[in-house]
């Protein structure tokens, strides 16, 4: 898939909206035959709190204080039951998350992720976890046990990327995202919009993402939902056709990869949602809660789906 410059990702962000929406929708007809299916994606806390990483949106970060109590890793009996409800109630994938800077395969508690890995995908989900940095050992081992993917956010731009965090560097997060790849695990990274980021920040994240090759085989795009005692709890709302913009344009750009709705869906009217998914998403974190943020009711995403002429993705293949 070819690479796309911030030049010429800002010529296609910077179209007429209703050309934009188009050019979006017509990407994702052409490369998405199940074109009504939406991919539903729940989303778990299996170790929350108390990381040592300083992202500036972050509740979990323990350098800021927003009320979120550290939490010790969840074994598998604690996840298993909550896998198997997200796939009665229509999820295929499930992803689960650990607030640390990352782990290394001789840890103890990479054993305990690892056997969750193994239970999850004996139901037969696909299987996506977000440890923080890993290296290539310890990506194969969790391929082996049935990881589907592993999402490693790149967050913004890279020229933006010390106004996030200053714990670590954008190419920490590059490095990760190669040694994923190298094992052959699909990648789901995306970013956040409305961290007092500029146009050609957001712009850069994109070009970020078609540098990889593969491509994302997702890409999720959440709207930042301000934490009270974060350093960026006073940050404005980000305005909704910012986000349409951001939908469209990653579909031109990313065409292969899933787009999907994050967090600060629950913002969202139904008609934002609608146009998110006319301009190409195809994929929304499902359940009423992300890792500690808020997100729309499970008969609410129904009812909307349902409403567009639309339905959760069956498994393929």
């Amino acid at each position: 898939m070819p690479n796309f410059s911030v030049d010429e990702i800002r010529a296609i962000y910077r179209l007429p909206l209703f050309e934009l929406l188009q050019k979006g929708r017509e990407t994702f007809l052409r490369n998405w035959p199940e074109h009504d299916e939406v991919q539903l994606c729940k989303l778990m806390s299996i170790k929350t709190g108390g990381c040592s990483e300083d992202c500036g949106y972050c509740a979990q970060s323990a350098h800021f204080k927003t009320g979120t109590e550290p939490g010790k890793l969840l074994g598998v009996k604690d996840v298993l039951p909550v896998a198997e409800d997200a796939k009665q109630q229509g999820a295929t994938r499930f992803c689960m998350g650990a607030a640390w800077k990352g782990i290394r395969e001789d840890d103890p508690r990479f054993g305990t992720v690892v056997e969750i890995v193994r239970a999850v995908a004996g139901l037969g989900l696909e299987v996506c976890v977000t440890l923080g940095q890993i290296g290539e050992e310890a990506a194969q081992k969790l391929k082996d046990a049935g990881l589907t993917s592993y999402n490693h956010n790149l967050d913004t731009g890279s020229s933006y990327y010390s106004s996030v965090v200053t714990t670590h560097k954008f190419e920490d997060r590059v490095r990760t995202l190669r040694a994923v790849q190298s094992v052959g695990l699909a990648l789901c990274c995306g970013g956040i919009i409305g961290m007092g980021e500029g146009e050609d920040d957001r712009l850069g994240l994109l070009a970020s993402l078609t540098e990889l090759y593969p491509h994302p085989e997702s890409v999720p795009i959440n709207c930042l939902v301000p934490i009270p005692g974060t350093p960026m709890e006073n940050s404005s709302p980000v305005d909704v056709f910012d986000l349409v913009r951001m939908v469209a344009t990653a579909r031109v750009v990313l065409p292969l990869s899933k787009i999907r709705l994050a967090a600060g869906r629950s913002r969202l009217s139904k008609e934002a949602q609608a146009l998110c998914f006319f301009a190409g998403a195809n994929s929304v974190f499902y359940g009423d809660k992300l890792l500690t943020t808020p997100n729309s009711a499970e008969n609410e995403d129904r009812a909307l789906l349902a409403a567009l002429g639309l339905k959760p993705q069956i498994p393929h293949g």
